[in-house]
């Protein structure tokens, strides 16, 4: 059955809101930055050519946060050397939200950003018009292929942009993640629902099934859901709206559909209870793929 419900990116203000709240709640930001400063540093060292600049490409990068982590570390790994950096952002929030961190933050003088307020298929067409030659050192992907109706074609056409020696990075939910329950139950909700169900393990056995080489690593991750469950609490209704993608979940979901999900919720597949509290799964994998020729 269709419910008329509001799809939550439509909605700025309650999307930041909700977004907020899930880090807040959530491992998932501190987790990935020690990924950033372990791992990927470590991969960072290995990109680039010697000319004393590295281009550098962000797509889907919200708010920037996770980016000038990544430059941080370029900047310990290539000291000296200059950054050109693509960002790929449909949020004009988000975009934003991204321009005024970079004003606050010293030490980004190396850094020269081209804003691109557009989605990744706009970013493609408009790359291809206009710099079918150039080629990045470093692109990065995180939680943003959900959103993408044929993920492998997007990856494809990114990993080719990539420089001889170039990294592409790609982070989506582990198929461990309580997500993957969650995405099979919002096909009963709506028959297009705004994310699709691609996992980092869906996505490697793609890359596996096409001979490209890649790396997997697993980021273990949580989130607290407690609210959730306390009915008319503002903060478990702007969970619940992040965890299903619909504004004002708990006002416009019928009471039956309502019950199911906060149900599936708590189902040992979603979450584990530890001293009272709902603790969500929300792990991560990432893919570290290296370029096509």
């Amino acid at each position: 059955m269709e419910y008329p419900f509001k799809n939550l990116m439509e909605d700025d203000s309650r999307y930041l809101k909700s977004f907020q709240l899930f880090r807040e709640r959530s491992s998932e930001q501190q987790c990935m930055q020690n990924f950033i400063r372990g791992i990927l540093s470590d991969i960072l060292a290995s990109i680039g050519n010697g000319n004393g600049c590295l281009n550098v490409m962000g797509v889907g990068s919200g708010a920037g946060n996770l980016d000038l982590e990544m430059f941080s570390q370029l900047s310990l790994t290539h000291p000296g050397v200059s950054v050109h950096s693509e960002v790929v952002e449909p949020s004009s929030e988000m975009l934003e939200n991204y321009q005024d961190l970079v004003s606050k933050t010293p030490d980004l003088e190396h850094v020269k950003f081209n804003w691109n307020k557009m989605t990744a298929l706009e970013f493609e067409k408009q790359w291809r018009e206009k710099n079918p030659q150039k080629k990045m050192d470093f692109i990065h992907m995180i939680q943003m292929l959900y959103y993408i109706s044929d993920p492998g074609a997007t990856v494809s056409f990114f990993r080719s942009l990539l420089n001889k020696n170039g990294k592409l990075l790609i982070i989506l939910v582990s198929g461990k993640s309580g997500w993957v329950k969650l995405w099979n139950y919002k096909t009963k909700m709506y028959q297009n629902p705004i994310s699709h169900s691609v996992t980092a393990r869906d996505m490697k056995s793609y890359l596996d099934a096409m001979g490209i080489t890649n790396t997997y690593y697993e980021l273990p991750s949580q989130m607290d859901i407690t609210e959730c469950f306390n009915e008319g609490d503002e903060k478990g209704e702007l969970l619940l709206d992040f965890l299903t993608e619909v504004s004002d979940f708990s006002k416009t979901a019928p009471p039956n559909l309502r019950s199911g999900l906060l149900d599936l919720l708590r189902h040992p597949d979603c979450s584990t209870e530890v001293d009272g509290r709902v603790i969500f799964n929300n792990s991560l994998g990432v893919l570290v793929l290296e370029p096509d020729h």
